[in-house]
């Protein structure tokens, strides 16, 4: 798998923090070859949701097979992962950014580079699929990348495609597994609509998405907080008030 660029589903992974130390520490020892070189112009702060939320999210752009003027939607625009994958698209990709979610972000998420804002507290569901269709051409979306882990985000993302795009799975829902509606094999089929997923990225994205932070395409919205504040701002996002990322200080 890693010979093939799909080193986040490797039969034999051993996911940092889960089965070996290297969440939540000062220093972790790590493979060579998997060490991802950080620009010298990039702080390490900064860097550091790029290799996660950053090459995440480029990898799931790259897999949606949208081409440079492509209407793409990221839902879950405001978040960690959506934040970036909003620059990534539109500045890095040259792809046309519609953001979807939860609460007052337009001002945030169209200083990312996104065309238009929809805050899904201020629509019905009918209306904010019709909103999102009609500024996509009339037509909807060539492809919507789903960095929320709301079942619902899939539910509503599933409709704003035209004809022939794909829906890219991303954030994972919590709880028991279940599929969502919408992605019926009659729906599927008879709109040649994709529905894929996209596990974290490999090694060449990772360098890739530094690069374009490097030369300032990209930037992370950011704040540092002590290890202190750990419960604090995991409550912050169960409560969907979090705005970009949080890097935890280990001094």
């Amino acid at each position: 798998m890693c010979l093939r660029g799909m080193d986040g589903v490797c039969f034999d992974q051993q996911v940092s923090g889960y089965y070996t130390p290297g969440t939540y520490q000062q220093y972790a020892i790590g493979p060579a070859s998997y060490v991802t070189p950080i620009p010298d112009s990039l702080d390490s702060a900064a860097a550091a949701p790029f290799l996660c939320a950053g090459v995440t999210t480029y990898a799931a752009l790259k897999r949606s097979g949208a081409k440079p003027g492509n209407w793409v939607v990221i839902s879950g625009a405001g978040g960690g992962l959506g934040h970036l994958a909003v620059q990534i698209a539109a500045r890095g990709m040259g792809l046309r950014v519609i953001g979807v979610d939860l609460g007052d972000k337009a001002k945030f998420v169209e200083g990312l580079g996104a065309e238009a804002y929809f805050d899904i507290k201020a629509h019905s569901n009918e209306d904010l699929i019709k909103a999102v269709k009609d500024k996509a051409d009339g037509l909807g979306a060539h492809a919507v990348v789903v960095c929320s882990a709301a079942l619902a985000a899939y539910e509503t993302g599933i409709q704003f495609l035209r004809a022939g795009s794909t829906l890219v799975c991303v954030g994972m829902p919590e709880g028991e597994a279940e599929g969502f509606v919408g992605a019926f094999p009659t729906a599927l089929a008879g709109r040649m609509i994709s529905v894929v997923g996209s596990a974290v990225g490999n090694r060449a994205e990772a360098m890739e998405v530094l690069q374009m932070a490097a030369r300032g395409l990209v930037k992370t919205t950011y704040r540092t907080e002590p290890m202190e504040k750990l419960q604090s701002v995991l409550e912050e996002m169960r409560d969907g008030k979090l705005t970009g990322r949080v890097v935890l200080e280990l001094k």
